[in-house]
């Protein structure tokens, strides 16, 4: 009998399963709706009595193809990102990210580190206005349906895909694209995270119903008018002029959330010293209740010896102590009623709640947003109405990000969301980071953005996030130069990409005939095109590591490695991860033996290095054993 070798563990081949993750987690709170592995669900609706609907009819969003659409969400994939070194900018030292590829494929990818970690998700996606580009999904296989589309761009470089309403099933092909993106960037969001919609009248009422059923009915949080222009329509074809659209916005757990603290926005409002009080400018507000309201029933004389006797505010010793600070003016030159004095400093330091209502002069147009990147590139209408900064800046500050959060923006388009974050950190210094995902949709042919040399838009959003960062870098100068830590201009940049690993390119419902074939025409389980960074991005990824991870080149007794390393909280660094990804060449028991001196958290080396050693093979398993340390192979 064959020696029994020591369990090794294998990097995974594909994202995260996410149904099986959701049956496990119904397994550990009603493990008794279980039997033989699968979900009674019967006895599930039996558990939840009353909570349960038994009804054949149902209040809900329906349409053609929902059910493949909830499974595409579920449908893992083997896809990983490729670094782009050279779209990058300070590749070494940034903490943002731009991901140049389908959406719904790339959300798939980030699940496994960003899961439950995203502070805020803003997405201005097509509105489906009948000449706007829908993404071409098809339910089966996504990397190879993302892949084969990137090639159907005609001669003339003419995107191939739009949904026109003659073509049938207008809304539901709109729905199937929404619906599984939606699905997974909840997973992202974190419990005190917050995503905002934008979009406009043709799809709300469907967008409303989808975010109802994915985030809950009791998330939601509002949905806000922004009005994107300040000059009045005048299209003869409509009886309503289109000045506004919408802004949907759910909460990922709004109980979560109101613990957490919600976001303010900057101060609007007159603010005057008229009696020059040492405290600075001042508003008021009234002492007096508006109707309907509550309060204390007392009587207030003012200094000309006017007497009010009216519901108040706050108690009689409250006010008294006000009036003794200062901080009670009574109107009309001591005769009018009592108001209570709110100083500038104090309500800048808690800022004031959010409305509904959205107005260009505070929040900016899209004129303004196409300004903003015609400034940057020099030439106008490179991009079709462009979100401005001003908005994208004030629904950062609602999401209340701090140091470290990560907003995400999965239809990138010219980058704005990345462009505002950027700027909003110059100003306050809070180190914010982003993640940028865009499709390559090709540019129109005659369109300005093609004239001057960019074919797809996702050139256009790293190159205005380049330019943006130099800009804002050069106007706060003075200020970036008084801190301790640099600003963040950079941004690591990826594209969407097949698997580097030959073994795991199989569809999910491959038959067994085909697979056995495709394991004999194996002749090693690496591409022979993929670098070997392109390697470790895959292995990182599908570990669960960052995008942003610090990766260092490691020679150890003449054998080389890639390193992760991370703070140890001392001032020095540890190595996180240790990877061997030579496959051609068997690195020597002496050599493993001085890698797994290390200590790494983890070691992870390719399956096909070993070349057929097992003995090698039993005793790294054993070193990293009693070293503590965790083996991995791929």
């Amino acid at each position: 009998m064959s020696e029994e070798r020591e369990p090794m563990n294998a990097v995974p081949s594909s994202s995260p399963e996410l149904r099986t993750q959701l049956a496990q987690q119904l397994a550990e709170l009603v493990p008794e709706a279980f039997s033989d592995g699968r979900i009674d669900v019967a006895k599930l609706g039996e558990l939840l009595g009353e909570d349960a609907s038994d009804a054949a009819e149902r209040f809900g969003l329906f349409w053609p193809g929902k059910k493949r659409a909830m499974r595409a969400a579920q449908q893992p994939t083997t896809a990983t990102l490729r670094p782009d070194k050279a779209n990058s900018k300070e590749w070494d030292t940034t903490e943002n990210v731009f991901i140049e590829g389908d959406n719904l494929e790339v959300l798939k990818v980030l699940q496994k580190h960003y899961h439950g970690k995203i502070k805020m998700i803003y997405i201005d996606p097509p509105y489906n206005t009948g000449h706007d580009f829908v993404y071409p999904d098809n339910f089966k296989e996504g990397i190879g349906t993302y892949l084969d589309w990137s090639k159907q761009v005609n001669e003339e470089g003419k995107k191939l895909s739009s949904n026109s309403e003659s073509e049938g099933r207008f809304h539901s092909n709109w729905l199937n694209m929404m619906y599984p993106r939606l699905k997974l960037a909840r997973n992202l969001l974190s419990q005190d995270g917050v995503i905002f919609v934008s979009i406009s009248d043709d799809e709300y009422s469907h967008l409303k119903k989808c975010l109802d059923e994915i985030f809950g009915e009791l998330n939601f949080e509002g949905s806000i008018h922004w009005r994107r222009r300040h000059n009045q329509p005048n299209d003869p074809t409509k009886l309503i002029g289109l000045v506004a659209e919408h802004i949907l916005v759910y909460a990922r757990n709004s109980a979560h959330l109101k613990r957490a603290g919600v976001g303010k926005l900057p101060l609007t409002g007159k603010f005057t010293n008229p009696d020059n009080d040492p405290r600075g400018p001042w508003n008021s507000k009234p002492w007096k209740v508006g109707a309907g309201q509550g309060g204390s029933s007392y009587t207030i004389v003012s200094p000309t010896g006017v007497e009010f006797n009216e519901v108040w505010m706050g108690e009689k010793a409250t006010f008294e102590r006000l009036l003794a600070d200062n901080r009670i003016v009574f109107t009309k030159g001591g005769d009018g009623l009592p108001r209570k004095k709110q100083f500038q400093s104090e309500r800048e330091e808690s800022g004031q709640s959010a409305t509904n209502w959205f107005p260009h002069e505070l929040f900016g147009s899209n004129q303004e947003g196409s300004a903003e990147v015609a400034e940057l590139f020099g030439v106008k209408s490179i991009f079709s109405n462009p979100k401005p900064t001003k908005l994208l800046q004030n629904l950062v500050r609602l999401g209340n990000l701090n140091d470290g959060d990560i907003a995400l923006d999965f239809f990138a388009g010219s980058g704005s969301l990345a462009h505002a974050v950027m700027q909003l950190n110059a100003e306050d210094g809070v180190r914010r980071r982003t993640i940028q995902v865009q499709l390559p949709e090709p540019t129109p042919e005659n369109s300005a953005a093609r004239k001057v040399g960019f074919e797809d838009i996702a050139s256009i959003s790293r190159e205005r996030i380049r330019r943006a960062g130099d800009k804002v870098a050069a106007e706060y100068a003075e200020v970036i130069a008084q801190r301790e830590v640099p600003l963040d201009t950079g941004f690591r940049s990826y594209v969407l990409s097949d698997t580097n690993f030959v073994k795991w390119q199989t569809a999910a419902d491959t038959d067994v005939t085909t697979l056995e074939q495709h394991l004999l025409d194996l002749r090693g389980s690496v591409d022979d095109d993929a670098t070997v960074d392109d390697i470790l991005a895959e292995i990182l990824i599908k570990q669960g590591l960052s995008l942003t991870e610090k990766i260092r080149d490691c020679d150890i007794a003449g054998a080389g490695y890639k390193a992760v390393v991370r703070s140890d909280g001392a001032g020095g660094e540890e190595v996180a991860v240790l990877a061997y990804l030579d496959e051609h060449v068997t690195p020597t028991l002496a050599q493993l033996r001085d890698a797994v001196a290390m200590k790494p958290v983890q070691f992870i080396i390719l399956e096909d290095a070993f070349q057929g050693d097992d003995e090698l093979k039993t005793n790294l398993v054993q070193m990293c054993r009693t070293a503590g340390v965790d083996l991995w192979t791929a």
